[in-house]
């Protein structure tokens, strides 16, 4: 490791040869070479031949090639001399020839290949590119650059760039390319499920709607138009993503979330504000029957035309029906009897609900106390005088379209065509009885139309309400608001005892929770007793059994005991005194000449096994279980007589 003023020598060396002013990169790029002066000159300088090059001004000059071993970087030398004066007598600066540059230029899946002589400047690197991408160089932003951005007259040479360079393109003006990976995620879209979650902003309904991704926009805003009747040409939308310009636009490529999306719908106020001026017109029209027809001649002249004028005229004028004949569904016929009601008395009116009237039934009724609504069933005749009036002055009143959407559930039917009324009887027969059928069977024409106003009970479904179209607005929201303060106070009975059952429930199941978690804890204690009684006789087994197997070997080797010598033999006798660990003593006579395993076999046969027991000899004190039982008690010197004493092993 070079010292500090070797480091300032070499830094002035490197300086010098280099023509490289600025300290802080002359010592970064000796610091990558480890203060290897030689390494670092050649990352910078070429040297070919023995021959150095410098970026400024002179003619080359031949000279031996530095050797590091002949001139070592910590060699003192004074402050005015170099440690290259070998090489470039006087520092004398000479010219070196331009660099070859490599630059791999990377953009989106494409790699292209540059080499430029460092006096190039980066436009003309700009230059090539454009000539191989195809992208104008005023498009191109080319990033990658150490130093940060540079401009386009930078020349590489002051970047002091390595010789292989990464760089990369950027194109942000630029519409990415199609591809093939594009047009597959695109059809696998096409295939898929949006959930559309559209919420109506006047009367605050939300609707879920399912489309396949080749749905169209334009497809959306009429499925709209049918549940909410607003024709598209009035929809006011929020939500649609910015790329969904254009209403053929498939929603696979619109830009949707998936797989929902929020939009939002109203109804534009300036097509509204005209449409009401319109029916108040054509509602003067109608009540007006004795108007001579030259009263209507210069409509044009107010930018009216014949058609917009007569557009709330009487229904026997038109030709379209409000409900198909014998329509298969009920959901189907009420979707036209909504897009015909809103061509007829406009988009202000209220929303009716699409579906069977037992469906009507469960989204009214049958969920809890406090989201019950009433049923409003508004029956249509186009034959009757009053239809006209009933729909475009109260039914499509803003006070009753708002009191009703936030209260009611409002289903229709059209009664004009016989097969249709006797359909309806049979629905009404069915769900509220043979009275209320009755009831609308004797209606005359003129009495038409009709709004029943049903609450839903325990048992029954009950008529609160039967309206004539001869009302007035005013008469015909006090009905309403009569029929809610009814409701109300059935619902807060209703709320009251089905928060009671709720609460019964609760305990119910709180209480067979709780007996349910006894019954498993006492089916563990009782497992587990059981267990464990199990574990105890198992236990007791293994020692009865080997209690009996140690009573046998015990028997067993009593019996093959030889007899005990009497005291006066001619062989001679040693009499053993043996003291057990309870205190007492057990005594026998052995031949001088038996063997030692006979007195093992003896203490074992009084139950004193000698694999458990050690016996022990006391002056001088020894274990005799250790000694070789095949060796006469005369040889282990337990002649003419010993004391012995057993012990337990641990």
């Amino acid at each position: 490791m070079a010292s500090n003023m070797d480091r300032e020598m070499i830094l002035a060396d490197f300086q010098a040869c280099t023509g490289i002013e600025n300290i802080d990169e002359a010592i970064t790029l000796l610091e990558q070479n480890n203060w290897d002066l030689v390494a670092a000159i050649n990352g910078v300088i070429p040297q070919e031949n023995g021959i150095l090059q410098s970026d400024y001004g002179g003619e080359t000059i031949p000279g031996p090639a530095f050797d590091p071993t002949s001139h070592p970087a910590s060699a003192p030398a004074p402050s005015s001399s170099s440690a290259f004066r070998p090489v470039m007598p006087s520092r004398q600066i000479v010219e070196r020839q331009p660099r070859m540059l490599d630059f791999r230029v990377e953009y989106r899946d494409r790699n292209v290949d540059v080499v430029l002589e460092d006096s190039c400047t980066v436009g003309e690197i700009k230059q090539i590119l454009e000539n191989e991408l195809q992208i104008p160089v005023s498009k191109m932003l080319l990033k990658g650059w150490k130093t940060g951005d540079v401009e386009d007259s930078t020349v590489l040479k002051s970047l002091h760039l390595p010789k292989n360079n990464s760089l990369y393109v950027l194109t942000p003006d630029l519409p990415p390319p199609s591809s093939s990976s594009h047009a597959g995620a695109l059809q696998e879209s096409l295939n898929q499920n949006f959930m559309l979650i559209i919420t109506h902003r006047e009367v605050q309904r939300e609707y879920n709607l399912n489309f396949s991704g080749s749905s169209t926009i334009q497809e959306v805003k009429r499925n709209v138009y049918d549940l909410t009747s607003i024709p598209v040409r009035h929809q006011l939308w929020e939500g649609w993503p910015a790329s969904a310009t254009d209403d053929s636009m498939c929603l696979a490529e619109s830009g949707l979330s998936y797989p929902c999306h929020r939009l939002t719908v109203g109804r534009r106020s300036s097509p509204a504000q005209t449409r009401e001026q319109s029916e108040e017109q054509s509602t003067d029209v109608h009540m007006v029957s004795d108007s001579d027809g030259d009263d209507f001649e210069d409509a044009s002249e107010f930018g009216v035309d014949d058609g917009e004028v007569f557009g709330m005229a009487s229904s026997a004028l038109r030709k379209s029906p409000m409900m198909p004949e014998n329509a298969e569904n009920e959901g189907d016929a009420l979707l036209q009897f909504t897009a015909e009601f809103s061509s007829r008395y406009g988009d202000c009116h209220p929303v009716f609900f699409i579906g069977s009237l037992e469906a009507a039934f469960q989204e009214a009724f049958y969920v809890k106390a406090r989201d019950r609504k009433l049923l409003a069933i508004y029956l249509h005749h186009d034959e009757s005088v009053l239809t006209n009036v009933f729909c475009s002055q109260m039914l499509c009143a803003e006070s009753i379209v708002s009191y009703l959407s936030q209260n009611f559930i409002t289903w229709a039917w059209d009664l004009t065509k016989d097969a249709n009324r006797a359909r309806f009887l049979t629905m009404c027969n069915r769900h509220f009885g043979s009275v209320v059928a009755q009831t609308i069977r004797t209606q005359k024409t003129d009495q038409f139309p009709l709004f029943l106003i049903i609450m839903g009970k325990r048992s029954s479904n009950e008529v609160l309400n039967v309206i004539q179209g001869n009302t007035t607005v005013d008469e015909l929201m006090m009905r309403l608001m009569a029929a809610m303060e009814i409701f109300t106070a059935q619902q807060q009975e209703d709320i009251k005892d089905e928060d009671e059952r709720e609460a019964r429930e609760n305990v119910k199941r709180e209480q067979d929770e709780a007996y349910r978690l006894s019954l498993e804890a006492d089916r563990a204690k009782r497992e587990a007793h059981e267990r464990e009684m199990a574990e105890q006789f198992r236990l007791e087994q293994i020692r009865k059994e080997q209690e009996e197997e140690r009573e046998a070997i015990r028997l067993s080797l009593e019996q093959a005991l030889p007899p005990e010598p009497k005291e006066e033999n001619a062989e001679p006798v040693s009499k053993l005194r043996i003291r057990t660990p309870s205190g007492e003593f057990l005594e026998r006579r052995f031949l001088a000449s038996n063997k030692l395993q006979i007195v093992f076999d003896f203490v074992a046969s009084k139950g004193f096994p000698w694999g458990e027991f050690k016996l022990l000899s006391t002056f001088p004190r020894r274990d005799v279980t250790q000694l070789d039982p095949n060796k006469s008690l005369l040889e282990v010197k337990l002649f003419p007589q010993e004391t012995l004493f057993l012990e337990a092993k641990e």
